[in-house]
């Protein structure tokens, strides 16, 4: 796990800690003020030891409300992404300016966010290759998402300028391969595939390839997707580098449906 990811996790059990504490706290207030026949007004400090000391002796109260609490947690994200993929339907599928591969008229969409610097974009690659030269019926969106510094940005800007050459699958199979993402290199392997490279640095710095980058990021943002790859299959959000055949399960399954 990611240092990053793993003190996040920390902080989010020591909130869930202190929320689970907060809970138990407000049940007994709660059935102070249901019951206020037989109700005793005690000093805050005193209700805070009380329960203190009940959580001491009952420890599993606290994992059982940690869990409780995760597993609400997870339903709430789980119905809130499904709310955001359904009303960014257009932004995910059908924009025009994101480059497509495969068959445009498929009958199933898989869109992928990835960066050209990501070692699990570049472990899944083969997988995206395969899937477009043997699915005859499968349409794929290309959402360039460069969150691994300049030269990721930079690899994204030349990537979505080839696509005005109408050379982007190429090309981004060529970053993926490619060692060196600097200019010197992404201009190597723009001539591999036949680019012409004065057109595409002019390309590089259109207005509107950053728009596309900086609508990829509010895209991704707005779905919860903090890192790369990232899937998307109908209404369903795949995180992480998934196996090929993971991947034709869930096209077949989205096809079914």
């Amino acid at each position: 796990m990611p240092r990053w990811q793993g003190m996040r996790a920390g902080g989010s059990a020591v909130v869930a800690l202190f929320a689970a504490m907060t809970m138990t706290a407000a049940v007994a207030q709660d059935s102070v003020s249901q019951n206020p026949a037989t109700a005793i007004e005690l000093p805050v400090d005193q209700v805070e030891a009380i329960v203190r000391d009940y959580l001491m002796r009952e420890p599993q109260i606290i994992y059982d409300a940690l869990q409780e609490l995760q597993r609400r947690q997870t339903v709430a994200e789980a119905e809130k992404r499904k709310a955001t993929l359904a009303a960014r339907q257009d932004d995910l599928f059908h924009k025009v300016s994101t480059p497509v591969a495969g068959n445009r008229e498929g009958d199933v969409t898989l869109v992928e966010f990835f960066d050209y610097h990501c070692g699990y974009c570049r472990r899944v690659v083969s997988s995206m290759q395969a899937l477009v030269d043997r699915d005859e019926n499968l349409r794929v969106v290309f959402k360039e998402f460069p969150i691994l510094g300049e030269e990721s940005v930079q690899a994204a800007r030349a990537a979505l300028a080839a696509d005005r050459q109408g050379l982007y699958l190429p090309f981004h199979f060529a970053l993926m391969a490619s060692e060196d993402l600097s200019m010197e290199g992404v201009m190597q392997a723009a001539s591999s595939v036949g680019l012409d490279t004065a057109q595409l640095t002019a390309d590089m710095a259109s207005p509107e390839i950053q728009a596309e980058i900086a609508a990829n990021y509010a895209l991704a943002r707005d779905l919860g997707i903090e890192g790369t790859p990232a899937f998307v299959i109908g209404d369903e959000l795949i995180p992480g580098a998934v196996s090929e055949e993971r991947l034709v399960a869930l096209i077949d399954e989205a096809r079914t449906n």
